[in-house]
Order: structure tokens, then sequence, then C-alpha cells
């Protein structure tokens, strides 16, 4: 499903518009650059990602940007498209190319169907001559690019040169591997143009001619390769027939540029291109022979036939038409790196040893790197390279000794924030994606009980506990969401609730009641807006408080004193009279009988 790309903006830039279609390595899209007055259109290339591991992405990112390189300087020949951009979002990447104006070779191309015009030889040299001064220069820069077809070549609209597009693939071809590609994965429209080799893993440069000779052919015929019968002991293409408007000299280098065995063919666009200039134009009409190959029980025949037409062209002798029979077994890579020339195996050992050190091998990277002659022209950037592996490493040592460290301490959130921190190396981050991986379980563990406890404490009205609680959720919970709701949430429910305690001072305290008024403000939680307001009140309160309290001693002080004041000479009195009192005085004897 794609739709949901159609509208989205990438990299606040380029708003995909249109999808062209998928291919092996991803989806391509047509955009427009909306940051570019005039909006000029563009071609964005999503690279397929089929493993979300880390490792897997560390390595496709390598990958990915060793390659866009090799793009880069491509797009330099004015028959290929510029490569504008490339770039990772959201662990998905991007290339943005040059748009070119105009229509795919398929509009041009004769079919069964359609037959009233099929190509004149020299309409179809000129389309060799054209694609293969591409091949040519893209060959040169050790890349095959693996999926010529009418498709992949559009007439620009402006001046009527064909340009190759879709160079789809970012992943090198390692010859020491024999990975192989299910066939149903290779787009319908690039099966018969895939030669032999290229379906087992053995891509060479004359894959890329087989392809483009198949195309003229169909320019000739009006067959599809697929629709061209195949001479059953030698696999070679029957294509000719009598009413085929091609000279045995043309005849002859399709026939070889098709051939079945890859070591039978030309070796290189250059060859066929000097063939195509010793090719002697006849003003007559172009010779055919007549025949009918699909009489040939024989290899032998088949091999006759083309001694025969090769020997009518002295120019072609020496050129070979191989027998060969191999299974098809698919395996599809569209660039491989091919160039044997000094400069790039020095390049390639680079590329080995920046493998090596991604590995983890860093004694072996760097002695690789050092194996390259100081006459080297890549002699300079692999010296440099050595000092940026030997400080990388060490400082991807450290941060992992860190993390390990934070790990066994429970500080789950250090060790996830030390990966960002770590250098791109595959080794490093492979041992870091392990503790990460166990402490973003444990963080998950410890949001989910700070969050029980949270809402516990919420349930009490208590939202000072709640909000402590929830701040001591780690930023990489997944529930950063809803933490961050409930935390406003709690928060103004805390405003709330302090204000709410603030009024109920005012109200008891109007009413003289300093002790209840001192306990509501003492309940205003920190952090809030009433908090300040609560704190002038609570000295004031507790102020008047406290004269309440001292008032009522001071009034009874006073009482006592008056009372004294005027009890006090009754006293006196009263003692001097108890001081001079004779009990014989008053009372009076009784004789008792």
């Amino acid at each position: 499903m794609t739709h949901y790309m159609i509208g989205k903006v990438l990299q606040g830039r380029y708003q995909i518009v249109q999808n062209l279609g998928t291919g092996v390595f991803g989806q391509t899209y047509i955009a427009v650059d909306i940051e570019t007055p005039d909006n000029p259109k563009c071609v964005v290339k999503q690279l397929k990602v089929t493993n979300s591991q880390p490792n897997y992405l560390q390595t496709l990112r390598l990958h990915f940007l060793t390659e866009s390189e090799t793009l880069m300087y491509l797009g330099h020949h004015e028959q290929i498209p510029e490569l504008i951009t490339c770039f990772e979002e959201n662990e998905r990447f991007y290339l943005v190319q040059e748009f070119i104006e105009g229509h795919a070779l398929t509009a041009e191309l004769p079919t069964k169907k359609n037959v009233d015009y099929l190509w004149t030889e020299s309409e179809v040299v000129e389309l060799l001559q054209d694609v293969l001064v591409i091949l040519k220069f893209v060959h040169s820069q050790g890349v095959i690019h693996c999926d010529v077809k009418p498709e992949n070549l559009i007439r620009r609209a402006y001046d009527g040169k064909l340009v190759l597009i879709d160079f789809g693939s970012i992943q090198p071809v390692d010859f020491k591997t024999d990975e192989v590609l299910p066939i149903y994965r290779i787009p319908a429209t690039s099966l018969g143009y895939i030669p032999p080799e290229q379906f087992i893993g053995q891509t060479q440069p004359n894959s890329d001619i087989y392809a483009l000779g198949m195309l003229a052919i169909q320019a000739f015929t009006g067959l599809t390769p697929l629709e061209l019968k195949v001479e059953p002991y030698s696999n070679q293409i029957i294509w000719r027939s009598g009413n085929t408007p091609v000279s045995d000299y043309l005849a002859a280098i399709l026939t070889q540029m098709v051939c079945y065995n890859f070591q039978e063919r030309f070796q290189s666009a250059d060859e066929v291109l000097q063939a195509l200039q010793e090719m002697p134009w006849d003003k007559e009409k172009p010779q055919t022979i007549e025949a009918d190959y699909t009489t040939f029980s024989e290899a032998n025949e088949y091999t006759k036939y083309q001694s025969e037409l090769i020997s009518r062209s002295p120019l072609l002798t020496g050129m070979k038409v191989g027998l060969a029979a191999n299974s098809l077994v698919v395996g599809l890579g569209v660039y491989s790196l091919v160039n044997n020339s000094p400069a790039y195996s020095e390049t390639r050992t680079l590329y080995q040893a920046t493998e090596e050190f991604q590995s983890g091998d860093l004694e072996g990277a760097i002695a690789l790197a050092k194996s390259i002659p100081a006459t080297s022209n890549v002699y300079p950037d692999a010296q440099n390279t050595i000092g940026d592996w030997q400080s990388q490493w060490q400082t991807a040592a450290d941060q992992y000794k860190s993390a390990e460290k934070a790990f066994h301490e429970g500080r789950w959130s250090d060790v996830i924030q030390t990966a960002p921190r770590t250098p791109d190396i595959l080794y490093w981050q492979s041992k870091l994606s392990y503790l990460v991986k166990h402490a973003q379980v444990n963080v998950e563990i410890q949001t989910k009980n700070l969050l029980a406890q949270a809402y516990e404490k919420a349930a009490t009205k208590d939202f000072t506990a709640a909000l402590d609680y929830l701040q001591q959720i780690p930023q990489e919970s997944s529930e950063g969401k809803i933490v961050q709701q409930k935390l406003a949430e709690y928060s103004q429910k805390q405003h709330i609730r302090g204000t709410y305690f603030l009024q109920k001072a005012y109200d008891t305290a109007t009413q003289g009641d300093f002790d209840e008024a001192v306990k509501f403000l003492q309940q205003v939680p920190k952090n809030t807006r009433a908090y300040e307001t609560a704190q002038a009140k609570l000295a004031e309160y507790s102020y008047k408080q406290r004269l309440q309290i001292e008032e009522p001693n001071v009034a009874l002080s006073q009482v006592v004193t008056s009372v004294k004041n005027r009890i006090d000479p009754q006293i006196k009195n009263s003692t001097a009279n108890i001081a001079s009192f004779e009990p014989g005085n008053e009372l009076q004897e009784v004789n008792i009988k």
C-alpha cells in the first residue's frame, strides 16, 4: 500500500504527488520541491527495508552512504539523471534524483500486435551507439546497471537523447557469495532482458550488453524477448527471419551481443562501438538470409549457420558464438563493482577494511588499510581513516563501558541515552542494542508501577504526590504521551485545590477562627499560584492566633488584681480581731446536772 505517501512531505521539502511503481529494491515516486519557487519535479526512490533489526539497518546505512557517492558521480554524465540528495528519515532511506521530461522507449518500440513500423537498420545503430556511450561511462566507474530495458530508457523531450534511469540498488555485489534472489521478486518488465549469468549472481559488464542487444532485436522484430524462440541445444536466441530488415554484419553483432555464454559475447561496450564504427554501409537494401531456424534439430547445424554468417563479414572474423547450457536460477543485483584497475582495487581494499572495522576487527581493518601503497591516490584517505577509526573505536568502547555500568546499577535511562552518543560502529552498536533492549523493558516495568502509584494518589486528591511519581517516569518510556497528559491534568487540579484551601482559610479567618484558617493554609501545595499568597496569610493568621491566646490571660490577671485590692483590707481587719479574741469572753459556762 503506497497511497498513504501521496501528499507526504519528506525533509520538509519534497512533497510526494504520484506513485511511479514498485521495483525489486523499493518504491519510486514523483515529488515536487516545495522549497523552490517554480516547484520543479523530482524522482524519489524509497529503498525497501526488509528488517528493522539495528544490525541490519546499520549495515544498510553504510552501504547506502557508500553507494550514494557512486550515484552522485554517475549523475555527472549528461545522459544519467543527477542525484540531488539522499537522506534517512524514520529508518527509511531515500534517493532524490532529477526528473527527466520525456517518454519511455516502450512508446517507440513495435510490438507483436503492432508491427506496421519496424525500425530501420540506421535507427537501430543510432540506438545502440547512444546507449553504449552511456554504458561505457557506467562500466568505467566500476558499476553495472543490470536492468537495461525499454522502461529505463527515457527519450528526453528537449533534445531527443536517450537517458538511462533507475540506478535503483545501492548494494554492491559480493563475488564471494552466491546469493540468489527468487524469480518472483523480479519485475515482469525485466524478464527476458536479464542474461543467464545474472540469474546466478555472476553479473558481468557485458550483462548490460546482452540486455541492450535484446532491446535492439525487439526494435527489428516487434517481439519482446519472452516471445522469441530459443534453440533447444544451444540456448541461443532465434530472432532473424526472412523479413527482418538487417544486414549480415549487424545481425552478427546483435547475435554476439545476446550470446548465451557471457564469455563468448563482446566483453565491453567499447568493443561493440568499434564494431559498429567499422560497419560497412550499403546504399542498397540490406541482404537477408531466409532460414527457418525452427527446423534446426542439432546444435552443430546451428553452429554451422552462425559460422557461415560470420564468414560473410570479414570484420567480424574471430567473433565466437558460444554454446552453453546452465540452469536458470535468479540472482539480480543492479550494481556490481567490476573494475580491476589498481585504483579501483585499492578503493575496494579500503571498503573491505571498513567492513572489517564495522564487524569488530579493528586490527584487521587497520592492517588492510595500511596495505594500500603510498603511491596510490587512495593512500591519504586510508591514513586519515585509520586515525578516525582509532578515535571512534576508543569513544565507542568508553560509551559501552559507561552503559554497562549504568545497566548494572539500574539506571535504565542512562543506558538508553548512551546509544545515540556512540559512534556508528556496527560491532559496538550491536553490543549496546542488547543492553538497550533490556533497559527499555525495565523502563516499561518502572513506568507501569509509577503510573499506578500516581493514579492511586490522584484518587485521594493528593496531586502533589501523584505529580512526584509522574516526574520519576523516564522520558524513554513508551507511555510518554499519557505521562504528559497526566502531568498537565494533575498540575491543573493541584492549582485548583490550592485555590480552594486559600479560600477556605479566608472564610474561617473572617469568623475569627484563625486556628482552622492556619490549618487550611498549611495544605496549599507548593508550585501553585496560591502558594505565595498562602504563605503571607499564614504569617498574618499565625500572629492573630497568638493574640487570641494572649488577650484572655491579660484580662484575667487584671480581674484578680482588682479583687485582691478590694479584699486585702478586710483580710487584715479580720486577722486583728482574731488575734484579740478570747474564748472566755464570748462563751457562757453552763452547768450540767
